[in-house]
């Protein structure tokens, strides 16, 4: 069974690199403008924030990987190589004079991925953040604060502007803002709706933004800056509790076929979706009711699911629009090449060391599996 699991982690790990190697890739030879196709939606004006987009979502799900020294010597080296691809493609996109110099100012768009280069830098400090040379570092810091002269919609989006602050804080700028995030805090946390879940703004959405966004950011939001206000750090165990809630609800959406509900807007992100479970996986905070090794045979069956779907990427390895396979027709106003890559957050996981019992434990059934195959199965109940 050992030698099983461990093809899990191949798996992921192979599936993780060809998702993410043609986006670092072509930055590190400051190609990407150049050789990324952009597909959208007839109609939309994309071009500008896509590769930002691309550099940003890969890492963010990337980065607890690259963070840790891997115990396999074979994936080792491959995670020195992909640490440097990564410092090599925030240098060639915050650097001024690259060609693939990113949108960091224009519009309200980079807003958003800015806020997800910034959430990659708090979840590898020391590979994204404390390796890179002073001149990029002065870069990355320039680029964060261009993004303060929009202000967010009124949605999920406050985080956005609170995770770049936060990151500020946590590198150590003078000038962090803590309005941006205290008003982030408080009023997401008056968007609780119940049962572990936040309306995104005012009115309720069903969608999956509570983990490609709400949940993930929120914890490590209140985790990076929590101890500098009292009223912070009080909020940070209801934040943290209402997402695990999430997590159990995430578990069950997963049928026995690794398949879950196409509902809601960016279900174009894919796997994406699962952001919150991954997350408390890698926190090794999942609730009591949910073991590890069900989420990853869960998640792997989702993964597969995903993955070999025909036509997912194009010829030359770029993913394309869809949510199984390629589907275009749910492609969104906002949603181009770049964005598909929040897929990414799904492999955070990888951040866990091969012995840890997620990858280490016998594979196990998840509930719907247990469910629909008329086996014992644990009921559930409100948070």
């Amino acid at each position: 069974m050992k030698e099983l699991n461990q093809r899990d982690r191949e798996y992921w790990l192979q599936s993780m690199i060809k998702i993410a190697r043609p986006v670092l890739l072509h930055l590190k030879e400051k190609t990407l403008k150049t050789e990324m196709p952009v597909e959208k939606i007839d109609g939309t004006k994309c071009e500008s924030f896509s590769h930002l987009e691309a550099l940003s979502r890969v890492l963010v799900g990337m980065a607890p990987w690259l963070e840790r020294k891997c115990e396999n010597s074979e994936e080792e080296k491959l995670r020195i190589e992909y640490c440097e691809l990564a410092r090599a493609a925030i240098d060639s996109g915050t650097d001024p004079e690259s060609p693939d110099y990113m949108n960091f100012s224009d519009d309200f768009q980079p807003i958003v991925d800015t806020a997800f280069l910034a959430h990659a830098f708090l979840r590898a400090p020391n590979e994204l953040w404390e390796k890179l040379d002073v001149r990029v570092k002065d870069n990355v810091i320039i680029a964060m604060k261009a993004t303060r002269s929009r202000k967010p919609f009124y949605s999920n989006w406050l985080l956005f502007s609170a995770i770049i602050e936060a990151f500020l804080y946590k590198v150590g700028e003078k000038d962090w803002d803590p309005m941006r995030i205290d008003f982030a805090i408080k009023q997401v946390d008056q968007w609780y709706v119940g049962d572990g879940i936040y309306s995104d703004g005012p009115e309720f959405h069903y969608d999956y933004y509570n983990s490609f966004v709400i949940h993930p950011m929120f914890v490590d939001l209140i985790e990076t800056v929590g101890q500098e206000y009292k009223e912070w750090q009080d909020k940070k165990e209801s934040v943290i509790e209402r997402s695990k809630r999430y997590a159990v609800i995430q578990e069950r959406l997963i049928s026995p076929e690794g398949t879950f509900p196409p509902v809601g807007r960016s279900i174009a992100y894919r796997f994406g979706v699962f952001q919150t479970l991954a997350q408390h996986s890698l926190r090794k905070d999942l609730p009591i009711e949910v073991t590890p090794a069900q989420v990853r045979s869960a998640l792997t069956a989702v993964i597969r699911r995903t993955v070999e779907a025909p036509q997912t990427f194009t010829d030359s390895g770029w993913l394309t629009i869809g949510f199984c396979g390629h589907q275009p027709g749910i492609g969104e106003f906002y949603i181009s090449t770049g964005s598909l890559y929040l897929c990414s957050v799904v492999f955070l996981p990888l951040g866990l060391p091969e012995s840890d019992p997620f990858w280490s434990d016998p594979a196990t059934e998840w509930t719907s599996k247990r469910a629909w195959s008329g086996k014992e199965f644990p009921i559930d109940h409100a948070f």
